[in-house]
């Protein structure tokens, strides 16, 4: 199937998701964290959001963090590597990102296409699984499909903003229920808590590392070699291998319990 890049009214619906409650069940709310989970058709693909007020930090630095690629490698522990693939738009290209999952599960990876959009002080950044010819996927990694995930920074001032997070990923193999589990009511909050930590420090380090290179903001630096929707095709979950993990005990699990702060 070819994609289609995103339009307005794609930002619009996702805004809306973000904001609304309507058919959401509350899973952790603890240190300004909320959680939410949508239960979807398939038991396998749900569906999560999160909110977080970001205090001391702006709209626009929060936006610069999850842009920045260079600085990720920075904060995202949980991250193997991550780079930019081509640009479709100017406010479109696709990239690679695979992270760590606890032993003995399989670590996982996407190839994603990217859009975002500034509305004012406020900003959208939607993404989605595609396959492109280049970037097949690896044997030594389980390829991910995200269906839909993104975030919604919403200004609340001038020293304070609200960070909306939202996915729906189909993470490939029966996973156990304690995975499922474990990642709305731990893994979740604690990505929310590492973006806000990086992003109090992302004004001090992006003075230090080409403090005007944003090609996110302005087009005219994007050096990426450029890339055709012709070229992509969306990425389904069906079409990947899929592997049992089920049998994954927690006990047997390397995880890590070591900031809830």
């Amino acid at each position: 199937m070819p994609v289609q890049i995103p339009d307005d009214s794609d930002f619009t619906s996702f805004k809306e998701q973000c904001l609304s409650l309507d058919g959401w069940e509350s899973r952790y709310s603890r240190g300004g964290v909320t959680v939410w989970c949508l239960q979807e058709e398939s038991r396998t693909l749900q569906k999560l959001k999160m909110r977080m007020v970001c205090k001391g930090v702006t709209a626009e630095t929060l936006y610069d963090v999850v842009h920045d690629t260079s600085y990720r490698r920075k904060w995202d522990t949980n991250m193997i590597d991550t780079y930019d693939i081509g640009r479709l738009t100017v406010n479109t290209d696709v990239g690679y990102y695979s992270w760590k999952c606890p032993p003995p599960l399989k670590n996982r990876d996407f190839v994603t296409m990217r859009s975002w959009l500034p509305l004012g002080s406020d900003y959208l950044i939607i993404n989605s699984s595609v396959k492109h010819p280049q970037h097949p996927p690896r044997k030594d990694l389980v390829r991910a499909v995200s269906v839909l995930t993104g975030y919604f920074i919403q200004s609340n001032g001038a020293n304070c903003c609200t960070l909306y997070y939202l996915t729906q990923v189909d993470p490939r193999g029966s996973l156990p229920k304690w995975v499922v589990n474990r990642v709305s009511q731990f893994v979740a909050p604690k990505a929310m808590r590492k973006i806000y930590k990086a992003s109090l420090k992302y004004p001090e380090w992006k003075r230090k590392h080409n403090p005007s290179l944003k090609p996110w903001l302005y087009p005219e630096q994007n050096t990426l070699p450029c890339v055709t929707a012709a070229e992509l095709s969306v990425q389904r979950a069906d079409s990947l291998e899929n592997i049992d993990e089920s049998s994954v005990g927690e006990d047997r699990a390397a995880v890590s319990d070591d900031d809830e702060t």
